[in-house]
């Protein structure tokens, strides 16, 4: 059975120094495992998804206005993908592996194809990875516990803003959900 990476808002927003909601460091020094996981699963033929956090400046409507600052805005350099990333997916976007899509909540099936997708191409098993654990990733993980999938997390290649949070949710996945973390 095919495997698929979801690799969740690894942007220059969310890590980059000068990104506008930073996890700063460690986010920065997953890069290679990022980078080396996208390219293994494109190399095997595996799926490469990378559900990106888009948002729209200034509106009202979304939760995320009142309890973060702007960020990932479309079409800003914030949105791009950080570091080796963004030219690898520009180099691979047209492959039929590797999909780019946006999502407007914490979680990458929330509102989005994903689901449909994962299930017409027979994926079940799920690696998730980006930013922020505690975050978008772990609502990510819930979403495809409470779908069904079996769920890998990859700690090496996920990263947020402290250390408790990276902590509760390494052991959420685990303890929780019954992931495997790696």
């Amino acid at each position: 059975m095919p495997k698929a990476l979801l690799i969740v808002d690894y942007t220059n927003d969310f890590v980059a120094p000068a990104g506008k909601l930073t996890a700063g460091t460690p986010a920065q020094s997953i890069a290679p495992a990022i980078n080396r996981l996208a390219e293994a699963f494109r190399a095997q033929q595996d799926f490469v998804f990378l559900p990106t956090d888009l948002h729209v400046a200034g509106d009202p409507y979304h939760p995320e206005t009142k309890l973060f600052p702007p960020h990932n805005e479309e079409g800003t350099w914030g949105r791009a993908y950080y570091g080796d990333l963004e030219p690898w997916y520009q180099q691979h976007k047209a492959e039929t592996n590797v999909q780019a899509f946006p999502k407007r909540r914490y979680s990458s099936f929330a509102g989005t194809p994903l689901d449909q997708w994962l299930r017409e191409r027979h994926v079940t098993d799920l690696h998730i990875v980006g930013v922020c654990t505690d975050i978008c990733v772990l609502h990510t993980a819930i979403d495809a516990y409470n779908l069904g999938y079996t769920i890998t997390i990859h700690s090496d290649a996920c990263a947020t803003f402290n250390p408790d949070g990276q902590n509760f949710a390494l052991d959420h996945f685990k303890n929780v959900l019954g992931a495997t973390v790696l």
